[in-house]
C-alpha cells in the first residue's frame, strides 16, 4: 500500500470513533406530576386524561376568538422572525454538514515575467528576457474526520437546529395564550363597563327620585346630594374602562401584526364572555415533558452543548487532510493544450497541535462548563413546568368556588337594593339605605364580572402550562 492511503484505510477504519461524550436523553421528571387540584380544593376543575388538544381554545366556543388565532397565525412579527431564526439554524447545519465532504477550487493564472540579470538564476545560466507564464489547475483537499470532530459539529447543529424549531413552537404556545388572555380581557373590560353604565342608569333614577322627594317635602337636601354624589362616582369610573377597553384592542392589534385601531370595528361591540367547558382534557402525565416546546427546546440545548465537548476533545488529535492539486502550464498559451504541460501534486499531510498556550484545555472547559450550565437549564425549566402546571390546576379551583360564592353575593345584593328602594320610596326608610344597598351591589356586581375574567384567564394560564397551542411533529419541519 502507498504511504499516503494510510490515512485514508485509517479514516475507514475509525470512521465510527467519535471525540466526547454520546448524547443521552434525560429521564422524564414530570412522571409524578398531578394534573389535578389539591384534593382541599373547594371547587375542583372537571378534567379528563384526553389529548390536550393543539387548538384548546376551540373549548371556549368563541368563533370570533377562533378566527383571531388563524389571524395571528400568519401576521404576528415575533412569529415571523422565530421563522427566520430556523432558517439561519439550518444555514449553520448547512455549513457544519459541509466539514464533513471536500472542498475543490479552479484557478487560473497569467504573469508577464523577467528575471533580474543580476540575480541568483540569471548566474546559474536562466534566461533574463521576458517570457509569459500561463497556468490552469485544480485544488482539492479532503479533511479525514478520524476522531469525528466534524460529525460532532453537524450532531451539535441538528440539536440547534431543533431548538430553533421549538423555539419557534414556545413563540407559538405563548402568543396564542396572549391572543387568548387579551381577548378575554377585552370581553371582561366591555362587560365592566356596561355593569358601569346599568349602574349609571340606576344613580340617574334615583337622583331623579331623590330630587321629587325633596321638592315634595318627604326628603331632605342630603339625600339629593347623597345621590348626586353616588353618580359622580359611577361616572367617574367610565373614562377609566373606556380607555382600559381602546388599550386591549390596540394590544390585540399588535399580537396580530395590525395597526392601531384596525380592530375597533370588529370588536368594539360587547360580547358575553366565553362559558367554560364542562371538562378539561389535560393529557397524561408522561406526556407532559414532550408536550412543553420549552422542555423540548432546553433538551436540544443539552444536546448541542454535550456534542459542542466533542468537538473541543477531538481537537487534541491530530487532523489528517488529503490534498491534490492537477493542472497545466507554459510559457506559450499553445502550450497548454499538449499532454506535457500537465504537472500534479497529491498527498497527505497531518498537523498535531504541540503548545497552544492552554487555548486548546480552556476551549474543553468552557464547553463542558456549558454542558453543565444547559442540564441545570434543562432541570430548572422542567421544574418551572411542573409549578406552572400545579399552580394553574390549583388556581382553576379557586376562581371556579369564588365565582359561585360571588354568584350568591350578587344575587343578595341586588335584592337588597330593589328591596330598600321600595321601602325609600313608601316613605318607610331612609336614603342611607337605598345608597348602602347600591354600592354594596356596584361592588359585587363588579367583583363578580372580575371573577368570570379570571375564571378564564386561569384556563388559559392552564393551557398555556400544558404545553398547548401547537403540534409535536418534528417531521413536519419547515
Amino acid at each position: 500500500m502507498k504511504p499516503w492511503l494510510v490515512p485514508i484505510a485509517t479514516g475507514m477504519l475509525l470512521a465510527g470513533c467519535s471525540a466526547g461524550p454520546d448524547f443521552a436523553r434525560p429521564a422524564d421528571a414530570l412522571q409524578g406530576a398531578a394534573l389535578q387540584s389539591r384534593p382541599d380544593a373547594v371547587d375542583a376543575a372537571p378534567v379528563s386524561p384526553a389529548p390536550v388538544p393543539s387548538q384548546w381554545w376551540r373549548l371556549l366556543d368563541d368563533p370570533l376568538l377562533a378566527s383571531l388565532q388563524e389571524r395571528a397565525q400568519a401576521g404576528n412579527l415575533e412569529l415571523q422572525a422565530a421563522l427566520l431564526r430556523i432558517e439561519q439554524s439550518r444555514a449553520q447545519l448547512g455549513t457544519a454538514a459541509s466539514q464533513l465532504l471536500p472542498t475543490v477550487g479552479a484557478g487560473a493564472g497569467y504573469a508577464r515575467e523577467r528575471l533580474s540579470e543580476h540575480g541568483k538564476f540569471a548566474a546559474l545560466g536562466a534566461p533574463s528576457r521576458p517570457s509569459d507564464f500561463w497556468q490552469l489547475a485544480f485544488d482539492a483537499s479532503w479533511e479525514i474526520d478520524l476522531w469525528g470532530r466534524a460529525r460532532r459539529a453537524r450532531e451539535g447543529a441538528a440539536a440547534l437546529l431543533d431548538a430553533s424549531i421549538h423555539d419557534r413552537e414556545a413563540v407559538r404556545v405563548a402568543l396564542s395564550a396572549d391572543i387568548a388572555r387579551t381577548y378575554l380581557q377585552l370581553r371582561g373590560a366591555q362587560a365592566q363597563l356596561d355593569i358601569a353604565r346599568d349602574n349609571q342608569s340606576a344613580a340617574e333614577r334615583l337622583l331623579r327620585l331623590a330630587g321629587n322627594r325633596e321638592r315634595h317635602g318627604v326628603a331632605t337636601r342630603f339625600d339629593s346630594a347623597a345621590a348626586r354624589a353616588q353618580l359622580a362616582t359611577v361616572n367617574s369610573t367610565i373614562p377609566d374602562l373606556v380607555q382600559r377597553r381602546n388599550a386591549l384592542l390596540n394590544a390585540l392589534a399588535l399580537l396580530l401584526g395590525e395597526a392601531p385601531r384596525a380592530l375597533d370595528a370588529e370588536l368594539r361591540a360587547a360580547m358575553p364572555l366565553p362559558a367554560l367547558p364542562a371538562s378539561l382534557p389535560v393529557g397524561l402525565p408522561s406526556e407532559l415533558a414532550r408536550r412543553r416546546p420549552d422542555i423540548l427546546r432546553a433538551e436540544a440545548r443539552l444536546h448541542a452543548a454535550t456534542a459542542a465537548v466533542g468537538v473541543a476533545r477531538a481537537d487534541f488529535y491530530p487532523r489528517f487532510s488529503l490534498r491534490g492539486r492537477f493542472g497545466v502550464e507554459a510559457f506559450e498559451s499553445g502550450d497548454l493544450a499538449g499532454w506535457d504541460a500537465r504537472f500534479f501534486s497529491v498527498g497527505p499531510t497531518v498537523y498535531l497541535p504541540l503548545f497552544e498556550g492552554g487555548r486548546i484545555r480552556q476551549r474543553l472547559a468552557l464547553s463542558e462548563a456549558g454542558q453543565k450550565a444547559a442540564a441545570i437549564a434543562y432541570r430548572q425549566t422542567v421544574l418551572r413546568a411542573w409549578h406552572e402546571v400545579d399552580d394553574a390546576l390549583d388556581a382553576l379551583a379557586a376562581q371556579r368556588g369564588r365565582h359561585a360564592e360571588l354568584t350568591v353575593a350578587f344575587e343578595q345584593n341586588r335584592q337588597a337594593l330593589h328591596a330598600a328602594e321600595r321601602a325609600y320610596q313608601e316613605g318607610a326608610a331612609d336614603y342611607i339605605g337605598v345608597l348602602t344597598a347600591q354600592r354594596q351591589l356596584l361592588a359585587s356586581q363588579a367583583s363578580l364580572s372580575a371573577s368570570a375574567t379570571n375564571a378564564a384567564l386561569t384556563l388559559v394560564n392552564l393551557y398555556k402550562a400544558l404545553g398547548g397551542g401547537w403540534t409535536a411533529d418534528l417531521e413536519s419541519r419547515p
